[in-house]
C-alpha cells in the first residue's frame, strides 16, 4: 500500500512539473509574440512583415461619366510609401540616407530622423527587398513632390541612388459630392463591389479583371505587389458614359430642394428626359432624414404607388380610340359628389362644377366627370384593360439600372378585383406605378405617339474604344391614333392655360402636362390630408423636347386644400423648365438680325473694359467701339461719343457706372483704402475724377441702392476697413 502511494505521489510530482514546465513555454512565447521586439520592430509585426505569398492583385475600377465626359465617379489613387533598400550603391546610400530620414520624419512625423535612418539600414543589412515606410497614404500631388527626394528621383539610376517605390490603391470619388448619388451609386464598403444604382447595375464592366502575383503582407493587413515578372497583370474597368447633364441634374436637385422645404414633404423625385431618344438629363431623389433631405432611395425607379390623376390621361386616351367620347360633349358632374356601389366619389372643389365638357373634366381633374364618361367602359372591363397593356403600363420599362419596380396595373383576372376597380383605375388608385413609368407614357404623348424607352446609359468605353453602344428603342407602332393624340395635347395644354395648373403659367413658353393628387394608403385606409402630389408635362407644348415629372411626397400646411398637384407639384415644374429654358438657348426663338449697325450714343454704356465693349459691340452689330485702352468711360460731344481711360495712375478715376468689382479693381491698383455704401453700380465718389491723387489714399463710394444684409458686402467692407 505504500508502494503504491509513494508511486501516485511521484506521478503527481512529474505532472504538476510538466504543466508548469508548458505554462512557461506559452507564457515565453506570448512574451515574444507580443511584447518583445528586436531592433526595435514588434516580432509579431515582424512576422507579418516577412510573409510573401501569392494573391489576388485588384484592378482598378472603370469611370462613370456623365453626358460630356465629365466623371460623376472615379478611382482616385494614392499611395503607400516604401522602398527597396537593397538597390542604392554603397556610397550613393551612405551619403543620403541621413537626408531622407529627415525628410520621412517631416513628412510622416511619426518616427524620428535617427529611427527611419536605423530602420532603413538593418533592412538593408538584412537584404529586404521591401520595406514600408508609413502606414500613411500620400495623394497624387504629395507623390509628385517625393519624386525630388533622394532615393525617389526620376532620375535616381544615373546618381547611384534609387529604391523609393510608390504602391497605389484606389479610393472611389465622387468630383459632384452627392449629386445623383442614388443613381450613380456607391460601393459596398466590405467587398468594394457595386452596392445600388449603376455601379451595382454595371459592376461586371466596371470591375475589370484582377490579375495574380506575388503579395508582401505587411502590418495593420496591408498587402503590397512584388513584381517579380511572372504576374497576370489586372485588367482596368471598363468606363460608362452615361445621358445624365451635370447641369441639368444641379437644376433638378436645386428645384426639388425647394419644393420639398417649401412644403416640409417626406420625400420626392424629378426626372427631366429628352422626348425623341428618351436619354434621361436628371434624376433627382430626396428624402427627408433627421431634418435633412439625402438621396438614399430612387423613388423614381422604385417608389410604386398610386399616382392619382396623372393617370386619368390613360384613361381619356382610352376612351378616345373606343370613341365612346367626344372632347365637346356636356357631362353633368351635379354637385360634385356620386355614389358608386355604396362608394363616395367626390370632387377636391367644394360644391362640384356643374355641366362641363370632356374637355373640362380633364382640365379641371373631375373624378366625377371621369365616372361619368367611363359608363360605357363598366360592362367592359377586358377592353379598358387592354388599352393598359397596349400602352405598355403593365411591363417594366427596363431601364439599364437594378432596382425597378413592377408596375401593378390590375384585370378581371387579378385577386381582389371587383365591381369598383375599374372605376379606381380610371382615376389613378388600385394601381402601383412609379413616376419613370407614368413618364414614359407622358412622353409617348408628347412623342406622337412613339413609345420611347427611357435610356440612362449610352455607352460602354475602353480609353476611348466603344466596346458597347446603346442606340434609343422607338416603338414602330404608335401607342394610338394621331387624332387622338391631337386632342389629348390640346386637353394637356388646357390643364396649363385653364385648370389645375394655371397659376404655374411661363410668359416665356408654353408648356402641357396633368396634375395628380392620390390620398395615401396607410394602415390599409385613405388617409385624408396625406397626398402624393405630381405633375407630369412635356414642354414647349407646340414642339416638345422635354419631358419631365415632378413628385412632392406627402406635403405639410394647414390649409390641405393647397397641398395638390397643381399647388405643390406643377410649381416645381415651372422652376426647373424655366432653368432648362434660360440654358437650352436651341430652344428659343431665333433673334432677328440687324444688317445695319445701331447708331448708339453710347448713353446705355456707363463704363467697361474696352475689349469687353468691342466684342459686344460686335456681336449686337452696334457702331460703339471705343478707341482708348483699358478701363474707359464715356463721354458725349455733341452727335459723338468720346471714350475716355481711367487707367492713368496719376489721377483719380472716374468710377460713375462701374460695379463695385471694376471699381475696386482700379482703385486698389492705385493704393487706395476703399469704403462704399449700398448695392449695384457706383453713383456716386468722395475724390471727384480727375483730380491728383490724394493723401492718404482713402475714398468712400455710393452705390445705387442702400445696403442690404448681404454676405458678400459684408465681407468687403470688412476687408476694406481693415485696410487691406
Amino acid at each position: 500500500m505504500n508502494v503504491k502511494k509513494a508511486i501516485l505521489r511521484r506521478a503527481t510530482i512529474a505532472s504538476v512539473a510538466i504543466c508548469v514546465f508548458a505554462i512557461a513555454i506559452i507564457g515565453q512565447l506570448v512574451k515574444v509574440q507580443f511584447f518583445r521586439s528586436h531592433d526595435g520592430t514588434m516580432w509579431k509585426d515582424r512576422i507579418t512583415q516577412s510573409h510573401i505569398r501569392r494573391d489576388t492583385l485588384r484592378a482598378t475600377r472603370g469611370n462613370i461619366c456623365s453626358s460630356n465626359g465629365s466623371f460623376l465617379a472615379t478611382s482616385l489613387p494614392y499611395y503607400y510609401v516604401g522602398i527597396d533598400p537593397r538597390v542604392a550603391k554603397t556610397d550613393s546610400f551612405n551619403k543620403k540616407i541621413d537626408s531622407l530620414g529627415l525628410l520621412l520624419a517631416q513628412k510622416f512625423g511619426d518616427r524620428s530622423r535617427d529611427e527611419y535612418t536605423y530602420m532603413i539600414r538593418k533592412a538593408r543589412e538584412n537584404e529586404r527587398q521591401y520595406l514600408l515606410l508609413s502606414r500613411k497614404r500620400i495623394t497624387y500631388q504629395e507623390r509628385m513632390e517625393m519624386q525630388k527626394w533622394p532615393f525617389f528621383r526620376r532620375d535616381r539610376s544615373k546618381s547611384g541612388l534609387g529604391g523609393g517605390k510608390f504602391d497605389a490603391v484606389y479610393q472611389r470619388y465622387h468630383p459632384y459630392g452627392r449629386m445623383a448619388l442614388r443613381t450613380v451609386g456607391y460601393l459596398n464598403p466590405e467587398t468594394a463591389k457595386g452596392f445600388v444604382g449603376l455601379e451595382s447595375s454595371f459592376q461586371n464592366e466596371l470591375a475589370g479583371k484582377d490579375g495574380v502575383g506575388l503579395v508582401e503582407s505587411l502590418s495593420g493587413g496591408v498587402r503590397m505587389p512584388i513584381e517579380d515578372g511572372s504576374d497576370i497583370k489586372p485588367e482596368p474597368g471598363l468606363d460608362i458614359y452615361t445621358t445624365i447633364d451635370v447641369n441639368f441634374q444641379d437644376m433638378a436637385e436645386t428645384a426639388l430642394l425647394h419644393g420639398l422645404e417649401k412644403y416640409q414633404a417626406e420625400q420626392g423625385c424629378l426626372v427631366v428626359m429628352e422626348v425623341e431618344t428618351g436619354e434621361i438629363r436628371a434624376m433627382a431623389n430626396l428624402t427627408l432624414r433627421n431634418g435633412k433631405y439625402v438621396e438614399n432611395f430612387n423613388h423614381a425607379l422604385a417608389g410604386g404607388t398610386d399616382p392619382g390623376s396623372t393617370f386619368k390621361l390613360p384613361t381619356m386616351v382610352a376612351l378616345l380610340e373606343e370613341k365612346m367620347i367626344r372632347p365637346e360633349q356636356m357631362v353633368h358632374t351635379g354637385g360634385g359628389v356620386v355614389t358608386y356601389h355604396g362608394r363616395r366619389i367626390s370632387d377636391a372643389k367644394r360644391g362640384g362644377h356643374g355641366s362641363i365638357t370632356a374637355q373640362q373634366v380633364f382640365e379641371k381633374s373631375s373624378n366625377v366627370g371621369v365616372h361619368m364618361l367611363m359608363s360605357s367602359f363598366y360592362n367592359r372591363p377586358d377592353t379598358y384593360c387592354r388599352y393598359m397593356r397596349r400602352f405598355k403600363l403593365d411591363k417594366p420599362i427596363g431601364l439599364r439600372l437594378n432596382g425597378e419596380t413592377k408596375p401593378v396595373v390590375p384585370n378581371p383576372q387579378s385577386p381582389g378585383w371587383s365591381k369598383l376597380s375599374l372605376n379606381s383605375m380610371a382615376i389613378g388608385y388600385e394601381l402601383k406605378l412609379t413616376p419613370l413609368q407614368m413618364l414614359t407614357f407622358y412622353n409617348a404623348i408628347a412623342n406622337d405617339g412613339k413609345w420611347v424607352q427611357p435610356m440612362l446609359v449610352k455607352q460602354v468605353r475602353r480609353a476611348n474604344e466603344v466596346v458597347k453602344d446603346y442606340e434609343p428603342f422607338v416603338s414602330q407602332e404608335p401607342l394610338c391614333s394621331q387624332k387622338t393624340i391631337r386632342i389629348v395635347k390640346n386637353m394637356l395644354e388646357g390643364v396649363v392655360e385653364r385648370g389645375t395648373a394655371k397659376k404655374s403659367q411661363s410668359p416665356y413658353y408654353r408648356f402641357a402636362g396633368k396634375t395628380g393628387t392620390a390620398q395615401k394608403l396607410i394602415n390599409g385606409r385613405y388617409q385624408v390630408g396625406k397626398y402624393y402630389t405630381s405633375f407630369i408635362g412635356y414642354f414647349p407644348a407646340e414642339k416638345p423636347k422635354y419631358s419631365i415629372c415632378v413628385v412632392v411626397d406627402s406635403p405639410r400646411g394647414a390649409n390641405i386644400d393647397l397641398l395638390y398637384g397643381g399647388s405643390v407639384s406643377a410649381p416645381v415644374f415651372r422652376e426647373i423648365a424655366d432653368r432648362i429654358y434660360a440654358y437650352d438657348v436651341r430652344m428659343h426663338r431665333p433673334v432677328a438680325i440687324v444688317s445695319k449697325p445701331v447708331q448708339q450714343s453710347g448713353k446705355g454704356v456707363k463704363a467697361g473694359f474696352a475689349d469687353d465693349i468691342r466684342t459686344i459691340s460686335k456681336e449686337l452689330n452696334m457702331d460703339t467701339q471705343p478707341n482708348a485702352e483699358g478701363w474707359v468711360t464715356p463721354e458725349t460731344q455733341g452727335a459723338k461719343t468720346q471714350w475716355v481711360s481711367q487707367t492713368a495712375r496719376e489721377k483719380v478715376p472716374d468710377l460713375r457706372g462701374m460695379t463695385l468689382r471694376d471699381a475696386l479693381h482700379l482703385l486698389e491698383n492705385r493704393g487706395f483704402r476703399v469704403r462704399f455704401e449700398g448695392y449695384g453700380k457706383v453713383i456716386d465718389q468722395s475724390v471727384p475724377p480727375g483730380d491728383p491723387l490724394p493723401s492718404p489714399r482713402k475714398i468712400t463710394l455710393t452705390l445705387r441702392q442702400s445696403a442690404r444684409p448681404d454676405t458678400l458686402v459684408v465681407a468687403l467692407n470688412k476687408k476694406n476697413q481693415s485696410g487691406r
